[in-house]
């Protein structure tokens, strides 16, 4: 289909508004924001997180604005403002929790006497002594009343808004529920005051024990809540608060909000690194592992780049600032893991669909529980029959059902990011868990994507005078196998002299003069072309090392054969192990690479890959993407360069490596922070992990409902004793997720 221009405009116009939404006590709730949201002119689409509290929406400013959205939210009755700072939102967290515990202690305080004489009914504890003025029905009724109309305040407000709006939450059901027990009590507390001869049974224990632990369920949910989110303070409290800068001739002291792109930052050993930067003087090892996972500090020099928030561990560093603020890879990643947290896995599209019409079905089950014990089971007695209704109503809330996703998703995400695997939203939590074919790119991601000296063979020369001559006349060579070369003599101590007469040989090596000795390195039509032989064991070598796939290079000096090198883009120590765990995880490992056949099927043998695609030029490794897709397969993509950045789009499921481009880590849908292969297996791990953790919550969820409301409708389960259920289930539904933070990922998972 082709977009008219006119469409490709909108499109490009369409932003993104990220809302705080409070007031909102179940999933019913959060489903009604959504759709209100969904259906304004100009809104493309809306998503509401309820474990969050947060609501995302994309639309077009053309046709709507920031504040016809928070308007609309408010006319559905919740307060909504622009998503605001960690800080602020961790400071409204702990007002919220301060609400709960003054609500719970309040009603705790005022209900205690009132569970005091309803204990006293029982015949287990009817020995209990209890004072006669507990027994007055007017002093319960002045105990009840402050519980029932000023802390209980909230669920009438929050249902008179449901119902305004032609909906019904769990506001509804606890309003309705309590209201029965409190209004009915009242009734015969009026009326025994005109038969005060006459013993009445009273109710007032029922809605005012019950809203007490409701509330107390509500704090727990906030508390756990609370530590779903765990990943994300970790992250934000990783950053620095203030950089000394140099402006003007003058050191400053400032907060790291006033640092700007170019500044010159001054960081003292001991100290973290504000921003992302550049050195320009000094020399110090950083600690990265905040981001990389390598406990081991990086040397540091000029011209090298720094992170922001790593720590400078020895030397005086002096940095230009390159990004700072929200630009910075930490505010990157703090980024993809809050969006992550907030987005909604399809799998809750289970859920949602079950709330929406949850709740006014739960109502006509209490009403037909009311009429049924009322007029066949129990003729006439009307104070049963309403326990009855009320506990169904109570048992049904479907506060567990609205938190069995996304508490799992906030838990999972968190626990991957803390472990350096980034899930750029809850649907790659999902989908990754379906993964059956694993395709990696070689040069980059199994391997270094640097050559490097791997074999040395000296013939009539000892190995350390050798590599001074070759490695001497290499230095003038820009070719990256001379530079390997280099490299290697001077990790191997060798000396390494001017090079006089330099002359390269475009497709077959270079000739210099050393030390006063003439010097060849190349191919051995480079030999052949100065009439150098090369002897029959030499050959042989030659071809063994190319077999593995490395590059060979001989050497002669002074006219005649002196040895060889082999320089090859070598592995990642985890590489191995890496595809060991794919395919212990029953996943095919593929290789697709540009590079030629016979040294990709070398690396293959060596990491443990069957299966190999090679000299694919960077548009085909799409086409080859889709072939195995075509085939039945569910294919995540591994790479770190721009040229995959095609293939990772068109995968079922896209990986970067945290230590590549831009392009591809913008592109891929989970990044590999620490650019360690085995965070493949533990994506997986964690997708899996989660995914069952889902299925464990929305299950439980389910069956709680499904076997309460018929247990509270048959008269099996005393309203006090519903709320006490109800509330522990919400509890248990976020603390099966929080198991997921002590999930313990690596090559022992």
């Amino acid at each position: 289909m082709t977009l008219s221009k006119e469409a490709i405009e909108r499109t490009k116009s369409e932003q993104q508004l990220t809302l705080d939404v409070s007031g909102m006590t179940c999933a019913v709730c959060a489903s009604r924001v959504e759709k209100g949201l969904s259906g304004l002119p100009g809104v493309a689409r809306a998503n509401v997180n309820f474990a969050l509290e947060r609501a995302t929406v994309d639309y077009f400013p053309s046709d709507t604005s920031v504040g016809k959205l928070i308007q609309k939210v408010e006319h559905l009755g919740y307060a909504a403002s622009e998503k605001r700072s960690g800080l602020d939102f961790e400071e409204t967290r702990r007002r919220e929790i301060r609400g709960h515990q003054i609500r719970f202690f309040a009603s705790a305080l005022l209900s205690f006497p009132l569970l005091w004489t309803m204990a006293s009914h029982f015949s287990t504890f009817s020995s209990i002594w209890v004072p006669a003025i507990l027994l007055n029905a007017w002093i319960q009724f002045g105990l009840a009343t402050p519980v029932q109309f000023v802390i209980g305040y909230p669920f009438y407000a929050g249902a008179f808004k449901a119902l305004r709006s032609k909906s019904a939450d769990m506001n509804v059901l606890v309003a309705l529920g309590t209201s029965a027990a409190y209004f009915y009590s009242l009734y015969l507390t009026v009326r025994g005051a005109f038969q005060p001869s006459r013993h009445i049974e009273l109710y007032y224990e029922t809605s005012a024990v019950l809203i007490t632990l409701i509330i107390l369920g509500k704090l727990f949910e906030s508390l756990a809540k609370g530590r779903t989110s765990a990943a994300i303070k970790t992250l934000m409290g990783m950053r620095a608060k203030t950089a000394l800068v140099f402006r003007d001739g003058v050191e400053l002291n400032i907060t790291i909000e006033h640092v700007v792109v170019g500044d010159i930052v001054h960081i003292k050993p001991g100290e973290k690194i504000p921003v992302d930067g550049e050195v320009v003087d000094g020399t110090s090892a950083v600690d990265e592992s905040m981001l990389t996972g390598e406990s081991i500090p990086v040397e540091k020099r000029a011209g090298d780049t720094v992170i922001g928030a790593s720590l400078n561990k020895l030397g005086f560093l002096k940095i230009r600032a390159t990004k700072v603020g929200k630009d910075t890879a930490l505010a990157h990643i703090i980024r993809i893991v809050e969006e992550a947290q907030g987005s909604k896995a399809p799998i809750q599209r289970i859920a949602d669909k079950i709330s929406g019409v949850f709740v006014p079905i739960v109502v006509a089950i209490a009403v037909l529980t009311f009429l049924t014990w009322f007029f066949l089971l129990s003729p006439g007695e009307f104070a049963g029959a309403l326990e009855n209704a009320i506990a169904v109503l109570v048992i049904a809330c479907p506060c567990a059902l609205g938190l069995a996703t996304p508490t799992s998703i906030m838990a999972g995400t968190g626990r991957a990011a803390e472990m350096g695997v980034l899930f750029k939203g809850g649907e790659h939590l999902e989908s990754t868990h379906r993964v059956n074919t694993i395709v990696l790119d070689k040069t980059g991601t199994l391997t270094q994507g640097q050559p490097k000296l791997t074999d040395i063979f000296p013939q009539g020369f000892e190995k350390e005078s050798f590599l001074e001559l070759v490695g001497s006349a290499e230095r003038n060579s820009e070719h990256p196998l001379a530079e390997a070369v280099v490299e290697g003599a001077a990790q191997a101590g060798a000396k390494l002299f001017a090079a006089d007469d330099f002359v390269s040989v475009p497709g077959h090596g270079i000739r210099a003069r050393v030390q006063g000795k003439a010097v060849l390195v190349g191919s051995a039509r480079l030999l052949a072309r100065f009439g150098i032989p090369v002897d029959e064991e030499a050959l042989k070598r030659m071809g063994d090392l190319e077999k593995q796939g490395k590059t060979v290079m001989l050497a002669a000096i002074d006219g005649r054969f002196a040895g060889m090198l082999a320089v090859a883009d070598t592995l990642k120590q985890t590489s191995r192990g890496a595809v060991a765990r794919i395919r212990e995880m029953r996943i095919e490992a593929v290789m697709l690479t540009g590079d030629n056949t016979r040294t990709a099927q070398a690396i293959a043998r060596e990491v443990g890959i069957d299966r190999v695609v090679a000299e694919v030029l960077p548009a085909g490794k799409a086409d080859e993407i889709k072939k195995l897709q075509a085939s039945g397969r569910v294919v995540a993509m591994v790479g770190d360069g721009i040229n995959d950045a095609p293939a990772l789009a068109t995968a079922d499921i896209g990986i970067g490596l945290g230590t590549g481009t831009d392009v591809a880590m913008e592109t891929a849908d989970i990044t590999l922070m620490r650019g360690d292969l085995n965070g493949i297996a533990d994506a997986i791990v964690m997708s899996r992990k989660t995914m069952t953790n889902i299925k464990q919550n929305l299950f439980w969820a389910l069956a709680y409902n499904c076997l309460g409301i018929p247990v509270a409708a048959m008269g099996f389960l005393a309203p006090w004793l519903a709320g006490a259920a109800m509330a522990m289930s919400s509890v248990s539904v976020v603390l099966n997720a929080l198991r997921l933070q002590r999930l313990r990922l690596g090559k022992h998972v």
